[in-house]
């Protein structure tokens, strides 16, 4: 799929974004911004050669001569849509830019280590009683208060601390992570939100705010059902591998040629689901009869399923699954998932165009929010570090003389 239209208006068109963050928390919430037609300025450290994540390989856009870039495809997913301007927050000059940038803008959003900031004055309190209309977002480890909020913040952490460690893998096996960093992506859509809300806000009052968001407060908010379960119950959830804790059948199955996924959500497809498969006897057996009882009894009724499975392929379980209208699916890998057919139709991948690489563009997983009137827009690739600093700076000189 090409890139939109950048004529297209977007729903944030005007709304202007200084992006102090890096890794990937942050800089999803300002990709997410852009993305809706916000002018996002994302300051890189000129000291450490820009973001983090660009030096997180092994894996680059290759320039015109062949060679790997400064866009690592970890930064290039989580920072299209923004300007780059290389800026060194520990000089005099280098703050007196970034409260420029913050005297234009309706949004800051920042990662440092709570008080971090403080020493330059560019924490919130600073700015935000110099602008009392700014929203400034604060994403940590552990927040602004409390015992650890001096303690680093990274993904592995939050989700270790955050608890869905321990329901993610197989039963016997070690506590494992999600195979992305699931606890950044899920704060930095937190923090999307909440600086919507308090643009709202704002643009009803004139009052800004502070937002305060941590990467495990945003953790263990969806914990959801296995939260719920435990406060309901006071009984610790387990790891149940593909299972699930309120469902069965709710897992992946092994077929004679591989693994499906099979979703049983109500007692009708559950009768459904062992007609189709051979099993009619466990549909009509009344240890199984209703959701409450197949969960009680679950060890009894799932090795029984995974036998008769294992004798079928798994075109045939989905074709008879299917179409006896019940949930299930494959299990594809990330080229078959990209690949498909659906993601095809939903344009799912997206290609960007960028004259400094070797193949005129750079490849992108679209964003998945389509709207009809203020689609998303795809106007500016993940940029090099510092491309846009010259121009962002003049742009001030410029409006410095004006006022």
């Amino acid at each position: 799929m090409a890139a939109s239209d950048a004529s297209t208006p977007g729903a944030l068109d005007g709304l202007f974004v200084l992006d102090l963050s890096r890794i990937l928390a942050g800089p999803t919430a300002t990709q997410m911004l852009g993305d809706l037609g916000a002018t996002v300025i994302k300051v890189e450290n000129p000291k450490t050669g820009g973001d983090d994540t660009r030096g997180w390989g092994p894996n680059y856009a290759k320039g015109l001569d062949g060679q790997p870039t400064d866009l690592s495809a970890y930064f290039m997913c989580a920072n299209r849509n923004k300007q780059s301007i290389a800026v060194d927050l520990s000089t005099e000059d280098g703050q007196d830019t970034i409260r420029q940038l913050a005297a234009r803008a309706d949004v800051v959003i920042e990662n440092y280590k709570p008080g971090g900031l403080t020493k330059y004055g560019l924490d919130h309190q600073t700015l935000c009683a110099a602008h009392p209309g700014l929203v400034y977002c604060s994403i940590s480890g552990f927040g602004q208060t409390g015992p650890n909020r001096d303690q680093p913040g990274y993904d592995l952490m939050a989700q270790g601390y955050g608890g869905i460690m321990s329901l993610t893998g197989a039963p016997d096996g070690a506590p494992m992570k999600v195979g992305v960093g699931i606890a950044d992506v899920m704060c930095g859509m937190y923090a999307t939100i909440g600086i919507l809300a308090a643009l709202r806000h704002r643009d009803a009052t004139g009052e800004g705010q502070h937002i305060d968001l941590s990467l495990v407060d945003a953790q263990m908010a969806w914990l959801i059902n296995e939260g719920c379960n435990f406060l309901t119950s006071g009984q610790v959830p387990e790891r149940r591998g593909n299972a699930h804790p309120n469902i069965v059948p709710y897992d992946a199955f092994e077929a004679s040629d591989g693994h499906v996924l099979v979703a049983v959500g109500n007692d009708a497809q559950f009768v459904r689901f062992c007609d189709a498969v051979g099993a009619s006897e466990l549909g009509a057996d009344p240890r199984f009869a209703t959701n409450l009882l197949r969960i009680e009894n679950r060890t009894t009724l799932i090795p029984a399923l995974r036998m008769q499975l294992a004798t079928l392929t798994k075109d045939d379980i989905l074709t008879r699954l299917r179409a006896a209208k019940v949930p299930c699916g494959p299990i594809h890998d990330v080229a078959e998932a990209l690949g498909s057919d659906q993601a095809r139709a939903r344009g799912t991948v997206v290609d960007v165009p960028r004259d400094d690489v070797a193949d005129g563009a750079v490849q992108l997983l679209a964003n998945p929010l389509k709207f009809s009137a203020t689609p998303v827009r795809y106007r500016r690739p993940p940029p090099r570090f510092g491309q846009d600093t010259d121009a962002v700076l003049a742009t001030l000189a410029s409006q410095k003389k004006q006022d």
